[in-house]
């Protein structure tokens, strides 16, 4: 059985999720089980984890303080396969411009920074939030990007991006006004800006390759 528990702190569509995984794990033909739950021992037990997030930074990080989710992620981050998505990726960096300026988990290298009201591309101010398609371009091999076409379009809703510091950690980058990090890795986590649930074909191909991760590279 491949346990995978969905980190549930109150923000995103979790269920989507876990809809997806659960699609995916029933391509593999694997028996999966997926569970959405705040519950530390439960996401202790699971084999994989997932750390959403949809919404304001401010209480995005309110209820994950007030949680300890930091600290469940942190043991997971040891020990198992992690994938972060879209707000999640954010809360894993050091600080975050959003809401006048919120401090993250800072697990890993970086800032969240505001793509900006007067954003241009060729001389056409481009609409914040970003939302829809864009291409990710793949800047390291990495097992989640198996099968995965370099430059497929992912499905993006966000108004911040994130910069990271230390670029060996910047595994795809997406260009929309300005270049920022689509997805990033260090040891056994994976985050992503983009929404995979969301992402069609090659969403799918990636959580079908986070099943089957073992956390190495």
């Amino acid at each position: 059985m491949n346990k995978v528990a969905v980190i549930d702190y109150g923000m995103g569509n979790l269920h989507s999720v876990a809809k997806a995984v659960e699609h995916v794990g029933a391509e593999l033909g694997q028996a999966t089980e997926v569970t959405v739950t705040p519950d530390p021992a439960i996401i202790a037990a699971a084999d994989r984890v997932i750390f959403p997030g949809v919404g304001a930074i401010r209480d995005c990080m309110a209820e994950i303080n007030r949680l300890n989710v930091g600290e469940i992620v942190a043991d997971a981050m040891k020990t198992k396969p992690v994938l972060a998505i879209c707000v999640g990726m954010q809360a894993l960096m050091q600080h975050s411009e959003e809401n006048g300026g919120v401090d993250c988990l800072g697990f890993m290298q970086g800032e969240v920074k505001y793509f900006g009201d007067g954003l241009m591309e060729d001389g056409q101010r481009l609409k914040v939030p970003h939302m829809g398609w864009n291409q990710v371009r793949q800047t390291q091999d990495h097992p989640l990007w198996q099968g995965v076409p370099d430059n497929s379009r992912f499905y993006f809703v966000h108004s911040y991006y994130v910069q990271a510091e230390d670029k060996t950690m910047e595994t795809g980058v997406t260009h929309y006004g300005v270049d920022f990090s689509a997805t990033l890795a260090s040891d056994n986590i994976f985050a992503t800006q983009f929404h995979p649930e969301k992402s069609q074909a090659v969403g799918l191909a990636l959580l079908r390759n986070f099943l089957q991760w073992d956390g190495s590279r």
